[in-house]
């Protein structure tokens, strides 16, 4: 039976590179798709060019050569959409080889077109530009260099337009017309895919940066958890010995003469069994493989009886629990998530001792567990910083740790919790968790 139950996950560093390359070949495969729209767009602006250049200003130009540029530029680009409709990792490498396509054709263009003479030629500074921003920098400074290699190609090799040497004319020359056109043109792709890939940098920067506060959380967890075990495990002694002593003193006859004492003692060991019971399942959680402390139940008889022993234990002078979930599914759940949500419920407790509720449900495949209460509600600052450790308005060491592992445990499957003050007063936390990370299906198999 494998299912997605492990609180305390130590810190893997090559997990966390593959996932900092995912975000990488994410943002990279969102820029090839820049690319891809990038050069629907010069096609577009290549046919409109040449037909003007043909129909308005009767300049005699190679028309089917030039076609037949467009042509294969229009094939090269279709493939590229075909290869990369789909969100597959795209390199630096292949970035590159597109931006190299892109600097051939408008090379042959320009070559079948005026070469230097015809002022298209300064759309050379958009590759480079745009090289500059998704590159690596060799792979820029290549660009560069094959931009001016090119361009001093065409100037040697390419047949000038038969234009009219016409410069004093100022805005009246066709010269001056076509390089204001093509200023503008670089102007405005410029500004919108800058933008749009500016933005894809900085969602890649904040992907990381959340990436590693997450590691570092983790790590925290890993940390709080292997002291924690530490701890239990020193305590078992001591523990033991408090159990045996006990016993021997309800034997005794001052003890056992005594009711009052009796009963203290009965208490004392009540107490006592449930700090073994804390230290066994503190330990459990922390020695455990994934998956090996679960235990199959059903939702209700899981929720119901968490809500049963919740309420003896804790003595809540009103506790209102209400079971919304229709149908009885079967699940997997283990001690980590069972203190997740008495976290919850004690945090509540503790705010408003008065009253406590406890609403379970489900929609769209998602356990959804919301807790209400009618106390002060959370601070301003502190929803800000809501699940972070150590966030909390209790004025003692080590508060705030309860509700940083209940973010991190739902974190850890898929869910997530989020805590809002109630408009009629108190505080509402929602914790979420995919049925897919815990309902089993078939012979105990994950589902």
């Amino acid at each position: 039976m494998a299912v997605k139950l492990d609180l305390l996950t130590k810190i893997n560093p090559s997990r966390a590179s593959a996932l900092e390359a995912s975000v990488e070949y994410a943002a990279g495969h969102e820029n090839m798709l820049q690319l891809i729209e990038l050069r629907w767009i010069a096609v577009i602006g290549q046919v409109t060019t040449i037909a003007g250049a043909i129909l308005i200003f009767d300049i005699n130009l190679p028309l089917v050569h030039m076609l037949q540029v467009l042509a294969c530029l229009i094939a090269f680009n279709i493939a590229s959409h075909l290869r990369w409709h789909e969100r597959r990792p795209v390199a630096n490498s292949e970035l590159f080889m597109a931006l190299l396509v892109d600097v051939a054709t408008l090379t042959v263009q320009l070559y079948l077109s005026g070469g230097t003479t015809n002022p298209f030629a300064f759309l050379y500074l958009l590759q480079i530009i745009i090289s500059a921003v998704l590159l690596e920098a060799w792979s820029t400074w290549s660009i560069v260099v094959i931009t001016l290699v090119c361009l001093a190609l065409l100037a040697v090799f390419a047949e000038p337009l038969a234009l009219p040497f016409d410069h004093a004319r100022g805005i009246a020359s066709l010269y001056v017309q076509g390089m204001l056109i093509c200023f503008a043109l670089n102007a405005a792709l410029l500004v919108i895919f800058i933008s749009r890939i500016s933005g894809t940098l900085r969602a890649k920067a904040a992907q990381l940066a959340d990436l590693r506060q997450r590691a570092a959380e983790e790590d925290h967890i890993v940390r709080m958890g292997l002291l924690a075990s530490g701890a239990a495990h020193e305590l078992g002694t001591p523990l033991a010995t408090l159990s045996v002593i006990l016993g021997d003193w309800k034997r005794m006859p001052e003890f056992r003469d005594n009711p009052d004492l009796r009963e203290e003692i009965a208490e004392m060991q009540t107490q006592l069994k449930r700090c073994k019971s804390i230290v066994s399942g503190i330990l459990l959680s922390a020695g455990k493989a994934r998956g090996e402390s679960a235990v199959r139940t059903t939702i209700h008889t899981f929720l119901d009886g968490l809500a049963e022993e919740w309420e003896e234990r804790r003595q809540a002078a009103h506790f209102e629990y209400e079971n919304r979930i229709p149908e009885d599914i079967p699940v997997a759940f283990d001690s980590a998530l069972k203190q997740t949500i008495d976290n919850l419920l004690d945090n509540a407790l503790e705010s408003s001792p008065g009253w406590v509720r406890l609403d379970a449900s489900i929609e769209d495949g998602t356990l959804r567990l919301v807790v209400l209460d009618r106390g002060p509600g959370f601070a301003p600052a502190m929803l800000a910083q809501f699940g972070k450790p150590y966030q909390s308005t209790k004025n003692r060491a080590g508060a705030g740790v309860g509700l940083f592992l209940v973010v991190n445990v739902a974190r850890t499957l898929g869910g997530g919790v989020v805590a809002r003050n109630r408009e009629e007063g108190g505080a509402e936390v929602t914790l979420t968790i995919p049925l897919a990370s815990i309902a089993l299906s078939g012979e105990g198999e994950h589902a």
